[in-house]
């Protein structure tokens, strides 16, 4: 390859992670907008305002909306555009009970694979969970805890599987689904104490229990802001 194709090589490399990144912002932009009530079952997405939002160009937009209809949160009409779809209760609970799943057989990987530095690490997080009482303190701290279960089974396939399934509830889950906190705090302790002590068989259901419970409780939250209607027209 010559030194000006690869100069373009990585030009269109950079171009297109860039192209990505935007898109990311823009599907959570737009499912941010429909949790919370802005975009209704039936209303047609506002490519131009989400775009002019963001300060990027309709590209990404329309990448966004692209894997959006893939999730099931909008659909996508030829020379019409995107329309928000009602979400399927169905849908949200085969989510989380997969997201178990995953996550059960990512701690079992975790717990075969751990090393000094995992159980230093998880013991580290463990220790700040027991005095996390909020939202804004415990969120961090389980998405540490998920990251480092993640990269102590080192499984790129489980990490492409989890990327592949984008949360459902935008922004800090446990400010918006509050009910959550106690027992997901609890939860978290009960799994690194099964990991560090190598109990795969229990570490792996405590995940699913608590992926289980965390599901009624945004089906709860999905049916209170009406996420669950009938798209109109």
């Amino acid at each position: 390859m010559t030194k000006a194709r690869v100069v373009k090589h990585r030009r269109d490399r950079a171009a297109t992670l860039v192209r990505r990144s935007s898109g990311d912002e823009a599907a959570r932009l737009i499912r941010s907008w429909i949790f919370h009530g802005e975009l209704r079952p039936g209303e047609r997405v506002p490519q131009d305002r989400i775009a002019d939002e963001l300060g990027i160009s309709r590209i990404p937009v329309r990448e966004a909306l692209i894997a959006l209809d893939r999730e099931g949160w909008v659909t996508i009409e030829l020379h019409r555009g995107a329309f928000v779809n009602a979400l399927d209760e169905h849908a949200v609970r085969d989510h989380y009970e997969l997201l178990g799943v995953v996550y059960g057989f990512a701690v079992r990987q975790a717990t075969l694979h751990r090393d000094d530095a995992s159980d230093v690490a998880l013991a580290a997080i463990q220790e700040q969970l027991r005095g996390a009482t909020t939202a804004g303190t415990l969120y961090p701290l389980a998405v540490s805890f998920h990251a480092t279960v993640v990269g102590a089974a080192r499984s790129p396939r489980i990490r492409a599987l989890l990327r592949a399934m984008p949360p459902l509830v935008p922004g800090d889950f446990f400010e918006l689904v509050g009910d959550a906190i106690d027992g997901q705090r609890d939860a978290l302790l009960a799994i690194g104490s099964a990991i560090r002590a190598g109990d795969r068989d229990v570490a792996s259901q405590r995940y699913l229990d608590m992926t289980r419970r965390n599901t009624q409780l945004v089906v709860d939250v999905f049916r209170t802001r009406g996420l669950f209607e009938a798209t109109a027209g």
